[in-house]
């Protein structure tokens, strides 16, 4: 059985983070709501309590239950979790009287004590909290301070558990990861041992056992997750996996026979569907971002659904869920408030009476990727861009037709061909075209025009959660600009999108 840590969400903005620092170290963690966890086994090495916007002296603020926890096995509290600690087994925790926010310097450091081995003196922290722990119960030591805030770090005598009022998680916190580290290898004594190919060895044994003869079959994309999910159960399955790829009318320029080219030499056994005129026939007069993410969801379950019932007995429908997807739907909050639909293949188990598999479903991003090269994928699939799954069609700030999707596959061709030729496309995140409902008047030769706008974006993020905007050389821009509209037919003037998100979003719809 695979040893873990496990993590106690409380809502805190961090709480993936740390799950994602503790994996880079090679150990396997879960995260739960703090109210909603397993049952605790012996797989289970040690405890992590998040932060959380809540303070613990609110009327509603969370309780967890660590009556098989604390003083069984070891146990961190970050921030709230260090609070919770103090205030309701003994200490007061009030609002704080000084700062608390931002860098922060260690002004005293234990470091005999095993939680804080190899940090420095006056080693920076970052500090994000209003209430501060005022009095601590008996058998509390203070193993750390800074300047304004003397309990920064505690351990609770003849216990293996500690309390951080700083987030050891975040880039901020220069040694952070070696004070995970101390906690999750030498106090828990993790081996260290989760990695890619660990992970592969595994995923397709218990693929194998799982679906034995039965047969498979995976919406393709053409991005990371999905092409991912498709290699490992083809290494697990072979020809009992089959593959379909839908042209939805809404892919970048080319791209259908492109990634139907790849998958090929990857020996995936793969369907492509030409649907277009389907879909711009129904996308035809609608301008509701809602209701053309709708529109294009509804056609792809069609036509997914009518291509898998050419395979016979097909039993099973995977998906490329990754850890974030299955987090965001039980967390301690419920699921996040809808602010745009999903454009996954939701509906489709019921509609076609499926089984669902879902083999990344333990995975952050990056670790798929990771998993990806392991499994011998092309660097330059793994390093695709992210793209969303209307496609175009929500980079098109109007009704869609098939004329305005060839402007912006051409420009948006021009776009990221550009900034892999000038070697910026992996120093980017996300990037892409954006055709607006706007005509300006223009200049082309003695004529007078009155053409599209175009805007282009380009993000640098880790997750997409949060995305600001890159700056691309002046020379660059000003190259691209002059090639597109000199090249594409119907576009008069370029514009670059410097908004961040938040509080904007990546993509326009």
């Amino acid at each position: 059985m695979q040893e873990k840590i496990l993590i106690l969400d409380f809502g805190s903005q961090y709480t993936q983070l740390i799950g994602r620092r503790v994996r880079e170290l090679n150990v396997y963690c879960e995260i739960y709501p703090y109210n909603h966890y397993p049952a605790i086994d012996k797989t289970v090495k040690g405890v992590i309590l998040s932060g959380s916007p809540f303070s613990v002296r609110d009327a509603d603020a969370p309780k967890p239950d660590l009556s098989l926890i604390k003083g069984k096995m070891p146990l961190l509290g970050v921030c709230y979790g260090a609070q919770y600690l103090a205030h309701y087994f003994g200490g007061e925790v009030m609002p704080s009287d000084s700062r608390e926010y931002g860098r922060a310097n260690l002004g005293f450091v234990d470091s005999n004590n095993s939680l804080l081995k190899n940090i420095s003196q006056h080693s920076q922290v970052w500090m994000s909290h209003g209430d501060t722990i005022e009095r601590m119960p008996e058998n509390y030591q203070i193993i750390a301070s800074t300047a304004d805030v003397n309990k920064a770090a505690f351990h609770i005598a003849g216990e293996q558990t500690y309390g951080i009022q700083f987030h050891p998680e975040v880039y901020h916190t220069t040694e952070g990861t070696q004070l995970l580290q101390n906690f999750v290898v030498d106090i828990c004594g993790c081996k260290q041992d989760w990695t890619p190919d660990s992970f592969i060895e595994t995923t397709v044994k218990e693929l194998k056992a799982k679906l034995g003869n039965d047969k498979v079959v995976l919406g393709l994309s053409g991005g990371v997750d999905s092409s991912v999910a498709g290699v490992l159960l083809h290494r697990a399955i072979g020809s009992n996996l089959t593959c379909i790829f839908v042209d939805n009318g809404l892919l970048r320029k080319d791209e259908f026979q492109q990634v139907l080219d790849s998958y090929q030499h990857m020996g995936l056994n793969v369907i492509g569907v030409d649907a277009r005129q389907k879909f711009w026939d129904d996308l035809a007069g609608i301008t509701d971002p809602e209701e053309k993410r709708k529109t294009i969801g509804r056609n792809f379950i069609e036509v997914f659904d009518v291509e898998a019932h050419k395979i016979q007995d097909v039993k099973w429908l995977a998906q490329g869920t990754i850890y974030p997807d299955v987090i965001e739907s039980v967390s301690v909050n419920g699921p996040s408030a809808t602010i745009k639909s999903h454009h996954n293949v939701g509906g489709l188990p019921e509609k076609m009476h499926l089984k669902v598999i879902e083999p990344l479903k333990l995975l952050f991003k990056d670790e798929v990727r990771r998993v990806g090269k392991a499994l011998g994928i092309y660097p330059e699939l793994l390093g695709r861009h992210p793209f969303p799954g209307p496609g175009l069609g929500i980079r098109i700030l109007s009704d869609v037709t098939p004329e305005k999707v060839r402007i912006l596959q051409e420009a948006d061709a021009i776009f990221i061909n550009g900034l892999k030729e000038w070697g910026l496309y992996d120093k980017v995140w996300q990037a892409g075209a954006m055709l607006l409902p706007v005509q300006s008047v223009g200049v082309m030769g003695d004529e007078r025009t009155y053409e599209n706008v175009v805007a282009l974006r380009a993000v640098a993020s880790t997750d997409g959660m949060t995305a600001d905007w890159v700056h691309l050389p002046y020379e660059f821009l000003a190259k691209i600009s002059n090639e597109i509209i000199n090249k594409v037919r119907g576009i008069n003037r370029i514009v670059y999108d410097i908004s961040s998100k938040p509080p904007a979003t990546i993509e326009w719809e």
